[in-house]
């Protein structure tokens, strides 16, 4: 599903990924692991095109996206690919619900589909009581729930996650663990997670290990 050919990435001269390969599979669960600094995020954001390698290739099911404009990336990240990010980065003026509308919003769906899809995310994560809180009024759980509904809003093929369960407490943290497993169970959802959390890597289908921009072991 997902190809990384030799990809590297420089910054300001200095080499941060080294040449990585590697493919994954759709509905695996695989965990990037490293000390900070390895090139985790680095190689996270290349993948969900964020950030373009210095060289190398990217492909989704053939498609190369290191070969796409900055307009044609934008439309294939909204319909391809959702982010989880470590904190949250909910909008705080937006329900919980609004939040979770914006990227189908965006890319064009109809309003009422829009909400149906929301409604039934927030079903499915236990939230529908809190669908007209705003961020500031839900736990850190509870946001981390919305950022993964607002990530599957588009059906996306992938879900790529950095560092999503470290800012949570140990309870929050096995649920999100739950969570991505229960989505991965029942609608063949793909995810990448760079993540420090052991338990969490462990669940992983397949862990890779990033050290000094390489793959190690």
């Amino acid at each position: 599903m997902i190809e990384l050919t030799d990809i590297r990435r420089s910054f300001s001269g200095l080499e941060v990924l080294k040449g990585i390969s590697l493919s994954i599979e759709k509905g695996e669960i695989v965990s990037i692991t490293g000390p900070s600094g390895a090139g985790k995020t680095t190689l996270l954001q290349i993948m969900g095109t964020l950030d373009s390698p210095t060289s190398g290739h990217v492909l989704f099911d053939g498609t190369d996206t290191t070969l796409m404009d900055a307009r044609r990336l934008a439309a294939f990240r909204c319909s391809h690919i959702g982010f989880v990010f470590q904190f949250h980065q909910l909008l705080p003026e937006f329900t919980a619900l609004e939040n979770i509308m914006i990227p189908g919003l965006i890319r064009g769906t109809g309003m009422q589909k829009v909400q149906d899809r929301a409604e039934m995310l927030l079903g499915k994560l236990g939230l529908s009581d809190r669908k007209d809180h705003k961020p500031a009024e839900l736990s850190g759980g509870e946001k981390q729930r919305i950022a993964v509904a607002r990530a599957l809003m588009n059906e996306p093929d992938v879900i790529l996650a950095d560092e999503p369960s470290g800012s949570l407490d140990s309870r929050n943290r096995d649920e999100l663990h739950k969570l991505f497993l229960d989505f991965r169970n029942e609608f063949g959802q793909t995810f990448v997670i760079v993540t420090h959390d052991e338990n969490l890597a462990n669940l992983a289908d397949r862990r890779i290990h990033i050290l000094d921009g390489h793959i190690s072991g």
